[in-house]
Order: structure tokens, then C-alpha cells, then sequence
């Protein structure tokens, strides 16, 4: 896919965020969503052959639709300025851990992992943790998952330690998150090169060993 269009369409947009100027320039936009619907489907065939959980899933609901709920929002602004797709393997919704990733101007990434679990399935996954932290310290410092991915997002946690675990814990500082997630920026050119799909899914493969760990937790 070129993203060329869907950078300009959506460079545009957050410029004239308003209904009248969208729905001007809603055949475009219609034009972009279908062509993202197909690269959702390339990509989503090509995931099956690292994480067989996502069989079976259909494309073109994976996929976010761009206006934004604004009803207990402050930012009114009706449209997202971006195009994304969420991948799990009930969906987009994220109920499990995934993969998830947007194309916007200056701000696509992928993602994978799982945002805010319920509080049912945090304790799950802290218990998890707590039986088998080594193996998360062992998929973290795997040289490509770091290279790519870094560490887990760590913007929410815990300032004290979760109830029942000891603040001596080897492992302390995975409990005290409440989300289980790590990202990957794209650049807007890398999101033109023609490399950006295969690009996009070696990261998505590389984040697969987290979200086997998660979905363990969760079993």
C-alpha cells in the first residue's frame, strides 16, 4: 500500500477537524479506508503464520473507526487523525493481548501486549509473574525484542507495591504495572518505504513471546 495518500488526507484533516470539511472530502477518505482494509488483510494473513490465535478473524473488523467519541471527552474534535487496527484473538477490542498499530503523521507505531487488563485478569497476571517473572526478564532482554521494543511501558504503574506481593519481591516493578505493553515508533518515511509491511510484521513477530507469556497468565 502507499501511504502517501493517507498521510496527506489525514495531514489535512487535523487541520480542518469539522464535519463540513470531512464530508466534502469523504470519498477520499472512503478511498483510503478501502485500500487500509486490504492492507489490514495482507498483514493479517501474513500474522497467522507466528501466532495461530488470529486465525479465523475477519479483517475488516479489526479495523477503528475514525470518529472519535466525544461525549465525556474535552477534546470535541469529531475525527482521529489517524487509521489503526487493533489484532487479537477475539478481535480488536484487546480483551486479550495483541498487536495493535496506527499510521499518523509524525505518530505511528505498533504495539503489542495488553492495555489495562480488568482487574480479574491483573491478577492473573501478576500471579503469573510472581510463578514465573525469570521467563518475562528472559523475553524482555531478548536482543531484538530490546532493539525494537525497548522495555514495558511503565507510565501507569503502581507508586507503592500491589497488595500481597512484598516490596522485596525480585520482580517488583513488572507487579506494580497495570498495563503490559511495549511500543515501536515509525518515522513518516518509513512508513512510505516499500518495506514498511514486511517492516511492520518482523516487529510483530519479534513482540509474539510477550503475549504468549500474557495469554499463559490468562489461561
Amino acid at each position: 500500500m502507499n501511504f502517501k495518500p493517507t498521510l496527506d488526507f489525514l495531514k489535512k484533516l487535523s487541520r480542518n477537524n469539522n464535519r463540513d470539511w470531512f464530508e466534502k472530502n469523504k470519498t477520499q477518505y472512503l478511498e483510503i479506508k478501502d485500500e487500509f482494509e486490504s492492507f489490514v488483510t495482507d498483514v493479517l494473513h501474513e500474522m497467522i503464520n507466528f501466532d495461530e490465535a488470529l486465525a479465523g478473524l475477519n479483517p475488516k473488523k479489526l479495523i477503528f473507526r475514525i470518529y472519535r467519541d466525544v461525549r465525556f471527552s474535552k477534546d470535541k474534535t469529531p475525527y482521529k487523525t489517524n487509521i489503526s487496527a487493533g489484532i487479537s484473538p477475539e478481535g480488536k477490542g484487546m480483551g486479550l493481548p495483541g498487536y495493535y498499530f496506527q499510521v499518523e503523521p509524525n505518530n505511528s507505531f505498533v504495539a503489542a501486549g495488553m492495555y489495562h487488563p480488568s482487574p480479574e485478569n491483573l491478577v492473573k497476571i501478576r500471579q503469573e509473574i510472581d510463578y514465573s517473572g525469570t521467563r518475562l526478564d528472559s523475553v524482555l532482554k531478548e536482543k531484538q525484542f530490546k532493539k525494537i521494543y525497548g522495555t514495558l511501558w511503565d507510565e501507569d504503574k503502581l507508586k507503592t507495591t500491589p497488595k500481597g506481593y512484598d516490596a522485596e519481591h525480585p520482580h517488583i516493578e513488572y507487579l506494580k504495572l497495570k498495563s503490559f505493553i511495549v511500543t515501536h515508533s515509525f518515522t513518516d518515511a518509513q512508513v512510505l518505504d516499500k518495506k514498511f509491511q514486511k517492516n511492520l510484521l518482523a516487529s510483530m513477530a519479534v513482540s509474539k513471546p510477550l503475549n504468549d507469556f500474557l495469554r499463559e497468565g490468562l489461561a
